[in-house]
């Protein structure tokens, strides 16, 4: 109806499904709202490639390319992103720490990072709190780089906005036949273009909101007492870029599901 809001709406209930089954870190539940602004029909952007290749960064590394036009690019030689970043956060190569996820097809980008010296944190699954993390303050994180899922890419694009931060992505197909399919579909151009934080999330407008499941960089994992379980999210605006965190603490006794069989609640 003409005056209702729209709204671009990106949701993952689990971003590391295998960490949670493994009992490993870095486990959060988030969604993204976005209204587009005037003139853009799409807020949150629907990528169709399965992957995404991914560079993100914090605020620091942003305002020092503004000052000294050392731009970091997404295809550039890693040492090269290495030593820019070094200099954006004041410290050494070698205690420049890249998070990234451990998959078979980093070996190279793994072996380039150790070349040059900088520290390695590898993560099983969940790269939307990782993609994240550098522009976190005091997360221990100063770049985030490697192949992940297109549409954690839009939802950490959109936290990222809210952080002052940015990335650089790109489609990433898995083979020739998921290439194929893309130029069939219309991608052709698409596919070789860099996307920033702004081109998957656009404008403003923008809302992020997480709770943590198992600890990561971004938010403390739920811990149980008793009957009763605590919560640690957090909501962020990228237009106002204020960030709440909230605990919250949940009488389980108190807490009904509905049952897919019965279609009834039932205490938990």
């Amino acid at each position: 109806m003409p005056g209702t809001p729209q709204f671009d709406i990106a949701i993952d209930p689990i971003d590391g499904t295998t960490n949670i089954s493994k009992g490993a870190p870095n486990s959060i539940s988030c969604i993204a709202a976005a209204s587009p602004e005037e003139g853009v029909k799409v807020a949150l952007r629907d990528v169709p490639s399965f992957y995404m290749t991914k560079l993100s960064y914090g605020p620091r590394v942003i305002q020092y390319m503004q000052r000294r036009g050392d731009n970091l690019k997404l295809e550039a030689p890693i040492p090269e992103t290495l030593a820019i970043v070094a200099r954006a956060v004041d410290k050494r190569v070698q205690d420049v720490v890249v998070m990234m996820l451990d998959r078979p097809r980093h070996k190279e980008m793994v072996d380039e990072i150790r070349g040059a010296g900088a520290s390695l944190r590898m993560i099983g699954d969940g790269d939307i709190a990782a993609a994240m993390a550098p522009a976190i303050p005091d997360s221990g994180v100063d770049l985030y780089m490697g192949i992940g899922g297109s549409p954690e890419a839009v939802l950490a694009a959109a936290g990222i906005k809210c952080l002052g931060g940015d990335m650089q992505c790109k489609m990433w197909p898995r083979d020739e036949k998921e290439r194929k399919k893309l130029v069939e579909e219309g991608y052709e151009k698409e596919i070789d273009r860099i996307y920033s934080a702004d081109d998957l999330a656009n404008g403003k407008n923008i809302v992020f909101c997480a709770t943590g499941i198992s600890d990561s960089a971004l938010l403390r994992g739920v811990r149980s007492q008793g009957a009763t379980a605590i919560t640690h999210s957090i909501l962020m605006r990228a237009k106002s870029r204020t960030v709440r965190f909230i605990r919250a603490s949940h009488d389980l006794s108190q807490k009904t599901i509905r049952l897919r069989t019965t279609n009834r609640e039932a205490r938990i």
